[in-house]
């Protein structure tokens, strides 16, 4: 895992956490990549992360809708599916889009105007109405407003709570209805009582300046008794109350509801009777019932379900309705003129930082707030609230919710209280909408990414490539001249790091030509595209491993003809050659390691540049522990060697083979005892190791310099906490090298 330390960037944007507060420009689309000319020799003075720590880095922080629990990148996001599942959906085409009708989900128009109810829109409602639970609670509701006459109503948005305060009054006789404007003030609403019988008031606007006290309500009940009605006021959980007994409003279940609007359905030639009752059992409807959705959502699944029934529909309208209502309501978020800039700054962060610490998503969504703040006008500074919005109702206006977890840090687990968003897709859909629905939002947005790429904490990083990956996805050629075109060829490692999980993760999302775009930077002049590039292809790899092998193999013969092939090379050349050597070595150590080993074993009789990254790849792969754990019983590749060797199967010659290579090879002998003395180390710790060692060593004592060398290797070895005394199963294994 990454050693470097959080916070701010040397030259972050005065915007930044920890940046001079008197620098006045925000960053801008682009800082950070480099021109032609920028190889100054200080540039590239921070070491890379290296490869298999900046893969653990992928895995441990990339959203779980990209890469599951029981996801491996290698072989793909699934072992199944190369696109990557969550939820039974295909994430290439959430972001792509349901290609389907978009359902008017919006609030209805009567909701907040003034005006009486109309009676048979009552008696429809009162038809399908589901009070929740047994009824008892509802019909205890009734008897407190009979003997109360105003009831104060408590509900998140769209659970039906305004539909519950009409069957309230309903159940009550209070008809004919009125609905009041919620646009007045507490002490106001009692002078619009007019003598209805029923009136109903939802989402009253309160300020906490303004509270709705019981004084109000004392006032409002004297008011109704003289006329012999009733009031029902809705209000929002985190509403702004003094003193005011709530009744809180508890939704139905969604199936209970689906099933209360099929039942209402005609039957008979005219109506689809029992056929949509059977349609219950339909596996979308399952699915789209565990989604959670919103009880308006649901009643609009339920009319879709009667069109089926009626032929009017098709199956694949039930598929695609659960991804259509999630579209309609993130567009609803951002058409919304009520709502905030700020509170659609961080339904974009969340959208980034689903399933992290909720602490770093709040943080970082007041940073894309000043930016787009200044997008909006760039004259006036930005201004970032410092209290003042509670986290609980942030959250449920989000469809989001807290739970706690442990976070993964270079330090250990730690607890953390972290959100997501109640429906996994949802990042996915309002990244895509947010990138290619609102285009002025694009410079804050690149921007915004621009400093996440540059941050010290892996997790921010990770995210800033996982956003990127979703906006090549849904609009390649934009995020590769916006965002992550300048990261492939910034001066610095880290964000190069971003463009390879950014290039990574959006080749697993589907979006296209990733592979093209690799091996044309694989073969082209620029080093630092070389250096993504291979990279990437590490991670890729495992999915691809023919144009993965195809394009490392070329970049070998191409940069090793640069340099001596000595050891005499450029620092910059054996870098290089060091990263082709990982690259190499994480895909021996994929699932694709069969055909990997085969091309190694290959090019040991190949021209020097492939046997050379044949025998480095291969030392670097027998050097990695297990599960990336250095105190590991045993390694991979040893594993490997004991399965294949008892199984008597070609790929145990082929690791030989490799193995005799290596210490005859006066350019790696050093590297391969250095593995050797680490691998007897992990023997002397673990008897599956030493078994498997004591069956390796006689195969690579063909001659008898190699027993003499793997002799001396033995009796000369210290001990792994560095005492002089070799550890004891040296001396047994040297019984193996030179028995008798």
């Amino acid at each position: 895992m990454s050693q470097e330390p959080p916070g701010p960037r040397p030259d972050a944007a005065p915007d930044s956490p920890g940046a001079a507060p008197d620098t006045p420009e925000a960053p801008k689309a682009g800082d950070g990549a480099p021109s032609p000319a920028s190889d100054a020799p200080q540039e590239e003075a921070e070491q890379p992360q290296d490869a298999w720590s900046a893969r653990r880095d992928l895995y441990a922080h990339s959203p779980g809708i990209m890469v599951g629990a029981s996801a491996r990148f290698e072989g793909g996001l699934s072992g199944r599916d190369q696109h990557g599942v969550s939820g039974g959906h295909v994430v290439g085409d959430v972001i792509m889009g349901s290609k389907t009708e978009v359902y008017q989900l919006g609030v209805s128009s009567d909701t907040h105007t003034s005006g009486l109810v109309p009676q048979d829109s009552l008696d429809r409602t009162a038809a399908l109405f589901v009070p929740g639970g047994d009824g008892s609670a509802f019909a205890g509701l009734v008897e407190r407003l009979r003997a109360e006459r105003v009831l104060v109503l408590s509900g998140q948005h769209f659970t039906g709570r305004r539909t519950a305060a009409l069957m309230l009054l309903n159940r009550l006789g209070a008809t004919p209805v009125r609905s009041l404007d919620r646009d007045t003030t507490p002490a106001a609403v009692a002078g619009l009582l007019d003598g209805a019988r029923g009136h109903v008031l939802c989402d009253l606007t309160l300020r906490r300046d303004q509270p709705l006290r019981d004084t109000h309500l004392l006032a409002l009940r004297e008011r109704l008794v003289e006329q012999d009605a009733y009031l029902v006021i809705t209000v929002d959980p985190a509403a702004a109350l003094d003193d005011v007994s709530v009744a809180q409003w508890r939704p139905p279940r969604s199936r209970a509801v689906l099933e209360a609007h099929l039942a209402a359905l005609p039957t008979g030639p005219a109506g689809p009777g029992t056929d949509a009752v059977a349609l219950l059992e339909h596996g979308s409807v399952k699915e789209f019932l565990d989604r959670g959705h919103q009880l308006r959502e649901v009643a609009a699944f339920a009319r879709l379900l009667a069109r089926v029934a009626l032929g009017r529909a098709t199956g694949q309208d039930l598929e695609r309705f659960s991804l259509a209502a999630l579209e309609s309501q993130v567009e609803e978020w951002f058409g919304d003129p009520s709502a905030s800039l700020a509170d659609k700054a961080f339904l974009v962060s969340l959208a980034a930082f689903n399933e992290a610490p909720y602490a770093l998503t709040a943080e970082l969504s007041d940073v894309l707030y000043a930016l787009l703040q200044k997008t909006e006008d760039p004259r006036e500074p930005p201004r970032v609230p410092v209290f003042g919005n509670a986290a609980s109702g942030r959250l449920n206006r989000a469809r989001a919710e807290r739970y706690e977890e442990n976070e993964v840090t270079e330090w250990g687990p730690v607890a953390q209280r972290k959100a997501r968003y109640r429906d996994d897709r949802t990042a996915l859909v309002l990244l895509r909408e947010v990138w290619t629905g609102h285009p002025s939002a694009r410079p804050a947005l690149v921007a915004w990414l621009d400093r996440l790429a540059d941050d010290g904490r892996p997790l921010v990083r990770t995210r800033a490539a996982s956003t990127a990956a979703v906006l090549a996805a849904s609009d390649l050629p934009s995020a590769m001249a916006l965002v992550i075109s300048h990261w492939a060829t910034s001066r610095r490692y880290r964000q190069r790091l971003v463009a390879v999980n950014a290039l990574t993760l959006a080749h697993f999302l589907g979006a296209p030509n990733i592979l093209r775009i690799l091996g044309s930077w694989c073969a082209g002049s620029d080093r630092r595209e070389r250096w993504t590039a291979i990279r990437a292809y590490a991670l890729i790899g495992p999915a691809h491993p023919s144009e993965a092998l195809h394009a490392l193999r070329a970049a070998a013969r191409t940069h090793f003809a640069a340099g001596d092939g000595l050891g005499g090379d450029s620092a910059r050349l054996a870098e290089e050659i060091g990263e082709l050597a990982s690259s190499v070595a994480l895909l021996l150590l994929s699932p694709a390691g069969g055909q990997v080993l085969a091309e190694m074993r290959g090019w040991l009789g190949d021209e020097p540049a492939l046997r050379d990254l044949a025998l480095r790849s291969f030392l670097s792969a027998c050097g990695h522990p297990e599960d990336d754990d250095p105190a590991a019983p045993s390694a991979p590749l040893l594993e490997w060697y004991a399965v294949a060797a008892a199984a008597h199967a070609p790929q145990a010659r082929d690791l030989t083979d490799l193995w005799t290579a290596a210490l005859r090879d006066r350019h790696h002998t050093d590297a391969a005892l250095a593995v050797l003395r680490t691998w007897t180390w992990a023997a002397d710790r673990t008897p599956r190791a030493e078994a498997a060692l004591a069956a390796l060593l006689p195969d690579l004592a063909e001659t008898d310099t190699d027993r003499r060398r793997l002799a001396h290797l033995l009796r000369t070895m210290p001990a792994e906490d560095g005492g002089t005394t070799p550890p004891p199963v040296a001396g047994r294994l040297l019984t193996v090298v030179e028995p008798g």
